[in-house]
């Protein structure tokens, strides 16, 4: 059985915080953090789940985009 990490715990809490409340509840930094982290998740055995990371990524990118460009117009 494998050894379910710290990582592992965090993401699954903001992935599933997104599931029910979408991006927009999550802070800049929560946002940064689970990318990093769903970067590094591998999913690669699983092809619809590879397909999934991709488009999370995507969204998390534009939303990660979207704040620090108001950032810089306040």
């Amino acid at each position: 059985m494998s050894h379910i990490t710290e990582d592992d715990r965090r993401r699954v809490e903001l992935l599933d915080l997104v599931a029910k409340k979408g991006l927009k509840v999550l802070e800049l930094e929560d946002l940064k953090q689970l990318l990093t982290l769903v970067e590094n998740k591998d999913y690669t055995h699983n092809k619809k789940a590879q397909k999934s990371k991709v488009k999370l990524i995507a969204k998390l990118d534009a939303a990660i985009f979207d704040i620090e460009e108001r950032k810089k117009f306040n």
